[in-house]
């Protein structure tokens, strides 16, 4: 029989303040900081170091980075991911003989993942799967993503069915739409002495404990390098966005950038295939702050190739993941 219940997709990505403001970015990074998958402290000692330290010093300074890449939509990422979901909605409507309802959510702030929910059971949806916008998984991402979900169902008296895509760092359509926009970069500014992939960073100890993380990244890594036909002195990984006093994984991006310039190197190109969507860590960390770091210390050309955003490629490759992971739903025996 044709499934005639539409096919719930929620997107999910991390989330952004509502406004570049610091009573936003208050409320941000309490809901942020306080998951436990995030910063797993004792709960006690670190509501105070939150909430009378880190909060206090770092809302003013985080608006005030906010600032510099808002745009008149808002923020980019929400801006941008609610194209990626327009332009989700209409391909899986020319593609599939089912119907589907794709609905964005973010992890934290809005629109929350509550709200989506409720807006997919809203649409009728008895199927829901769940797509994480982080390639590769993370404790503190991807299963902080799965936690809010189960949050929002546990006390649900009809549940839909779930599923969850757990990550996707080597998926060809997502390799092949890498390679497509880097080689689109190389064919309008020429290749670069060292093309960097710089990924977020977790701290080491997640990877000690467990979390698959920098492993993914590294296998990501070298099946773009390898579709690009890259030697191997002629690209590098990194992670970037570490936050504390303990070690994160290694080789910190800022750091190498200055190495790099003190070494000779002149052109560097810097791609961020963890990121789905431009975003803080994109457009001000790297194509900002690690820009400056590279020139200030003697390097000579820096450039950001922009994420995947909503390119067709990148909303083409999310169609192939989204259909294969919901094989059999679409026609129910």
């Amino acid at each position: 029989m044709k499934q005639t219940a539409p096919i719930g997709v929620l997107l999910c990505n991390l989330g952004t303040p509502d406004t570049p403001d610091a009573p936003a970015l208050r409320r941000y990074l309490r809901e942020f900081l306080w998951d436990k998958r995030v910063v797993d402290f004792p709960r006690p000692l670190w509501w105070l170091i939150l909430n009378f330290v880190i909060v206090p010093l770092r809302s003013p300074k985080s608006a005030a980075l906010y600032r510099k890449v808002w745009t008149d939509q808002g923020s980019p990422l929400l801006a941008i991911s609610k194209r990626q979901q327009q332009a989700l909605q209409t391909q899986l409507d020319a593609d599939q003989p089912g119907p589907f309802r794709v609905q964005l959510a973010m992890r934290y702030g809005n629109p929350s993942i509550a709200s989506g929910m409720q807006a997919l059971r809203d649409s009728g949806c008895k199927h829901v799967l769940v797509l994480p916008l982080y390639p590769q998984y993370s404790s503190s991402s991807s299963a902080s993503t799965f936690d809010a979900v189960a949050e929002t169902v546990k006390q649900d008296r009809n549940m839909p069915e779930l599923r969850f895509v757990r990550d996707y760092h080597q998926h060809p359509a997502y390799i092949d739409a890498l390679a497509a926009s880097i080689r689109q970069d190389f064919a309008a500014n020429g290749q670069p002495d060292k093309l960097m992939f710089s990924f977020h960073g977790i701290p080491k100890r997640f990877h000690d404990t467990g979390d698959p993380y920098p492993d993914e990244c590294k296998r990501s890594a070298a099946l773009l390098a390898a579709a690009l036909g890259l030697a191997d002195d002629a690209w590098l990984l990194t992670f970037q966005s570490r936050f504390g006093r303990e070690e994160w994984l290694q080789p910190y991006t800022d750091k190498t950038l200055e190495k790099l310039a003190a070494e000779g190197v002149k052109n560097i190109a810097v791609a961020c295939p963890g990121f789905s969507a431009d975003c803080l860590e994109t457009l001000e960390e790297i194509d900002q702050e690690n820009r400056a770091v590279f020139l200030e210390s003697g390097g000579q050309s820096f450039r950001y190739i922009p994420a995947l955003n909503d390119h067709q490629e990148h909303i083409q490759a999310l169609t192939d993941i989204i259909t294969q992971h919901c094989n059999g739903w679409l026609d129910a025996a």
